[in-house]
């Protein structure tokens, strides 16, 4: 049995998806035979999780059990590896049960060894797109996209279905632009039909399908401030906290939420409370478009309060960088506060909570303390006023670290028994000085400074949950305005860290150069990467205010990038791996100045010029020596446009190096409307400004590089070797010269592309934001 489970998970299941396997014993028969066979055609090397989730596939859909060791052999030998492979497979099998197998028939049948080329996928989607090209352009976004979805599958069976949608989509943008206000209303409703002898009735809605922890999840298309005006959520009235599940209502709390709307005037409180000892990531956008949107959605106002009750790790750039972000997402804080403001009075209440008799001084040590579990501690039934002289010896200095600690006495949710409200530290801190040497911890602080600022909705990620419980009881036990907390689920992304702690150690490793480098999430990376605040905001409403967690791959995020930079980002045009070409047919000295539109969809938003000269520069991947079947671009035999010149060229020679590299070509070239029409048009430049490019790729190998499962040495040995590639050399036209540091540009045919701050008067520097349709391979 130990022995089945092992060889099981070595292929890439949980360990308790093994042993559920495990007790249905046809399935894991079936499985030990795929896995065994799989075993012996991969040798040492092991079968990977993709074989693997593929041959479990097999085992639990095979009803005709003596081809397990034929399909495992398939599967293993990646003839078949997709499950639209499998599927087929498996119904060649339903119809042609005889032995033995027709090889050849089995393989047309799954589609073994066919492979359809980017092109092919090109060609056939834009079939689709002129056969329904009337109706898109007269419905737009209304139209019904899973019908293009279809036919462009039908006519590519065996192409991977991500590529073609991210086809299709590519393909209606470009033919319809980015979505108006217009498209994004719901469709009108249908008027209701009666049908003769029933009461049917029929409806459309239009809805926005995303993928969020894998399975596909049916969002509304509301905006984030529609989604945050409180109706979604079910969120209480101002004062009427006690109509809220769980809430503690005491004799005195009538009377206290009467005081605070006396105070409030019935206006909605959040806050947004970070730690100033690390910089904000991805997650903490949900945090700050949660708090902050719903009290501007709610005409409430919002803090920014930093939680600064740990001077060992609070540094000045910190505060300064929170405080940025925020901004830089558009939202601007009613007030700045800190925790530490609160410090003097923080401890008045614990004297007073000392007094009540709801603390104690407890000597154990921190591993003693850890988790406070049961046994109680031996100090908890100390007399309360020797606990108030021992409190005031802390406060005076007279204990040494980890001596002596204030702990409240409750029970939390999860169990754990008289969390720690007070510490001693002997660090001064970043603005209280050494005026104090010991510091309220989280579960003390937090709910006191929501009292203090009478904060009407206390909004935490779901980890809290787990301390509401002492949220209330301390307010309560205190005799002070209790807010309500309320959980939502946290935001996560695959491929990445977001922990400080891991951040940190990729700084120090050198595997990034700071916290900014932009191959990581955090916010200040993203910027730096050229990521819009909008475009982020609007991932956090696609989204949606969930209250489960959500764990959603970075292509969502980049296609709201796409989205806003598409209708923002000028477009010019720059070669990153530079061919010179030689206009033969062009007298020595020919220039020219041409114009072109900084948005081809709308000429009237602006243009720049660009220089034209008898010398020009192409990417060298816009040229093959040898023509191959479905390349549209420049060959020896086939003619190419060049993008908004109005010139076509055809090679007159081709000129290499003493290896046989192709340095250069020599062409003529004729006015578009005098040569044949070419089949593709490719962008050049000319005169151009040397630049450097940074393109980024994914920092992880992995989806979840913290988990020992999937990186069972750690994450740091989980880096992508080619997650930054450096072109010192790349090309970009003159439009671009004075262009600040974050500025943002469509490099045509290339991607989208930010000015990075290490540019200098000699040399811009521009790092790849994202590329101009989705790529699995990039962030």
């Amino acid at each position: 049995m130990a022995d089945t489970l092992t060889l099981f998970t070595s292929i890439g299941l949980s360990e308790q998806k093994a042993k559920e396997t495990l007790k249905n014993e046809a399935l894991s028969s079936v499985l030990k035979d795929a896995v065994l066979q799989a075993q012996r055609v991969h040798g040492a090397s092991g079968v990977d999780k993709a074989v693997g989730t593929l041959l479990y596939s097999m085992a639990s859909r095979l009803k005709d059990t003596k081809r397990v060791v034929f399909l495992a052999e398939c599967i293993a030998r990646r003839k078949l590896s997709t499950e639209l492979q499998l599927a087929a497979a498996l119904e060649f099998f339903k119809s042609h049960p005889e032995d033995p197998v027709d090889q050849k028939a089995f393989e047309e049948a799954c589609g073994v060894g066919v492979v359809t080329t980017p092109e092919q996928i090109e060609d056939a989607v834009e079939l689709v797109i002129q056969k329904h090209k009337e109706n898109l352009l007269k419905e737009r976004y209304h139209f019904n996209m899973g019908l293009l979805m279809g036919e462009a599958r039908a006519a590519l069976k065996w192409a991977d279905g991500k590529v073609i949608k991210n086809e299709v989509d590519m393909q209606v943008l470009h033919l319809l632009g980015p979505k108006t206000e217009a498209d994004l209303e719901k469709k009108a409703k249908a008027p209701k039909v009666k049908v003769a002898e029933s009461n049917v009735t029929t409806k459309t809605t239009k809805k926005e399908v995303v993928e969020v922890n894998g399975d596909a999840v049916s969002v509304e298309g509301m905006s984030l401030m529609e989604q945050l005006r409180g109706e979604a959520l079910k969120f209480h009235k101002p004062g009427e906290n006690y109509k809220t599940e769980g809430y503690v209502v005491t004799p005195n709390t009538m009377s206290l939420l009467k005081k605070h709307l006396e105070f409030t005037g019935g206006q909605i409180r959040t806050r947004f409370p970070p730690e100033p000892n690390g910089i904000l990531h991805i997650g903490h956008a949900k945090a700050i478009n949660f708090n902050f949107g719903y009290a501007k959605a709610n005409k409430g106002i919002c803090y920014l309060r930093y939680d600064d009750t740990n001077p060992e790790k609070e540094e000045e750039k910190y505060f300064t960088a929170i405080k940025d972000m925020v901004e830089w997402l558009g939202y601007t804080p009613y007030e700045v506060t800190h925790a530490s403001d609160n410090f003097q009075q923080l401890y008045d209440l614990a004297v007073d909570q000392l007094r009540r008799g709801h603390a104690y001084i407890c000597h154990q040590k921190g591993e003693e303390l850890k988790g406070h579990n049961t046994p109680p501690s031996p100090w908890r039934d100390r007399p309360i006023e020797e606990s108030v002289v021992l409190f005031e010896r802390m406060k005076k200095g007279l204990f040494s670290e980890g001596e002596a600690t204030l702990r409240m006495k409750m029970v939390m949710e999860d169990g754990k028994m008289d969390p720690v409200a007070y510490r001693i530290k002997y660090t001064p801190h970043h603005r209280t000085g050494d005026q104090w040497c010991i510091y309220p911890t989280y579960d003390y602080t937090h709910c006191l400074c929501d009292s203090i600022e009478n904060i009407s909705h206390s909004l935490c990620t779901k980890e809290f949950q787990a301390r509401r419980s002492s949220y209330y009881w301390l307010c309560n036990a205190l005799d002070l305005y209790c807010p309500v907390q309320w959980e939502y689920g946290r935001l996560n992304l695959t491929y990445t860290v977001v922990s400080k702690r891991k951040i940190i150690k990729l700084v120090e490793t050198g595997v990034v150069r700071d916290w900014d480098d932009p191959r990581l999430f955090t916010l200040t990376a993203l910027r730096r990467r050229g990521f819009p605040p909008e475009a982020i905001n609007n991932f956090c409403a696609r989204v949606g205010v969930t209250v489960s967690q959500t764990t959603t791959e970075p292509h969502l995020l980049e296609s709201c990038v796409r989205e806003v930079l598409n209708e923002s980002a000028p477009r010019v045009m720059a070669v990153l791996e530079p061919l010179k070409v030689t206009i033969v047919n062009l007298p020595e000295g020919t220039q020219s100045e041409l114009k072109v539109p900084d948005f081809p969809a709308d000429e009237t938003r602006g243009s720049h010029t660009v220089p034209f000269s008898r010398t020009i520069f192409i990417e060298q991947s816009d040229f093959r020596e040898v023509m191959e079947k479905g390349y549209k671009r420049l060959t020896p035999e086939q003619p190419v446009g060049l993008r908004h010149a109005g010139y076509v060229i055809s090679v007159e020679k081709v000129i290499k190096d003493a290896q046989g590299k192709v340095v250069e070509l020599e062409v003529t070239c004729s006015t578009s409307e005098a040569a044949e029409k070419p089949k593709a048009f490719i962008h050049w430049v000319s005169q151009p400004l040397e630049c450097e490019v940074r393109l980024y790729e994914r920092l992880f190998l992995h989806k979840h590089p913290e988990d020992t499962s999937e990186v069972p040495n750690g994450f740091l040995t989980d880096i992508n070797p080619d997650s930054l590639h450096v072109i010192s050399s790349a090309l970009v036209d003159t439009s671009v010269k004075g262009a600040k540091s974050l500025d943002k540009f469509q490099f045509e045919r290339l991607g989208y592309f930010s000015v990075d701050p290490d540019s200098t008067a000699d040399k811009m520097v521009f790092n790849r934001t994202v590329t101009l349709k989705e790529d699995p391979g990039k962030i």
